[in-house]
C-alpha cells in the first residue's frame, strides 16, 4: 500500500510519518521533496518560489512512479499542487491539475492532516501561506474525489483514528 501524508506546513505531518514508521517496518519511507531535494544540492531560498513548488511537485512525482508497493510519503504532489496554486497568482497551472489526476491512482491511502483550531502547533513560518494551503488543500480532496483520512488531536489520537479506518 502506498501512502501519502499531506497538509501545509507545521501541522504534524512528519511526526505521523515518523511514528507510522515504527508500526509498519516492511514500509519504505520518504522524506519531504523538500529535504530530499536538499540533500541533493537544491538550494532553496528563504521563501520559496513557485519554480522551487514546481521542483518539488515533480521530484514528488518521481518519488512516487519509482517507489515500490509498500511505501509511505511525507508530502506528496496533492499538497505541493495547493503550495503552487497558492503562491502562482498569474501562472496557468492547469497542466499540474492533470498531473495529479493521472498520479491519484497510484496513491492507496491519503491521510490529511489540516489546520485545528485551536491551532495545535503555531506556526510562525510563513502564517498566511500556511492558512491559503490548508484551504486550498479542503478545496482539491473535494474538487478531486480524494478519499482521505483527515485526522486531528494529538499523536496516539491520530493514530487511533488511521488504525480505525483502515481495520474496518
Amino acid at each position: 500500500m502506498r501512502i501519502a501524508v499531506i497538509g501545509a506546513h507545521c501541522v504534524g505531518k512528519t511526526t505521523i510519518v515518523e511514528e507510522l514508521q515504527k508500526l509498519l517496518s516492511d514500509y519504505e519511507f520518504y522524506s519531504e521533496p523538500y529535504y530530499e531535494l536538499e540533500e541533493r544540492g537544491y538550494l532553496f531560498p528563504e521563501t520559496p518560489t513557485i519554480d522551487d513548488y514546481i521542483e518539488q511537485f515533480e521530484y514528488s512525482i518521481r518519488q512516487i512512479s519509482t517507489s515500490g508497493d509498500n511505501a509511505v510519503f511525507d508530502r506528496c504532489f496533492v499538497d505541493l499542487l495547493a503550495y503552487i496554486q497558492a503562491v502562482s497568482k498569474s501562472e496557468d497551472i492547469q497542466a499540474f491539475y492533470q498531473k495529479v489526476e493521472d498520479m491519484l491512482s497510484e496513491i492507496d491511502l491519503f491521510i490529511f492532516v489540516p489546520i485545528e483550531e485551536p491551532d495545535r502547533i503555531p506556526c510562525s513560518e510563513l502564517p498566511e501561506l500556511r492558512q491559503e494551503v490548508n484551504e486550498i488543500l479542503y478545496d482539491l480532496i473535494g474538487d478531486l474525489g480524494i478519499e482521505a483520512i483527515e485526522v486531528s488531536g494529538n499523536i496516539s489520537q491520530r493514530l487511533n483514528q488511521i488504525k480505525s479506518k483502515t481495520t474496518k
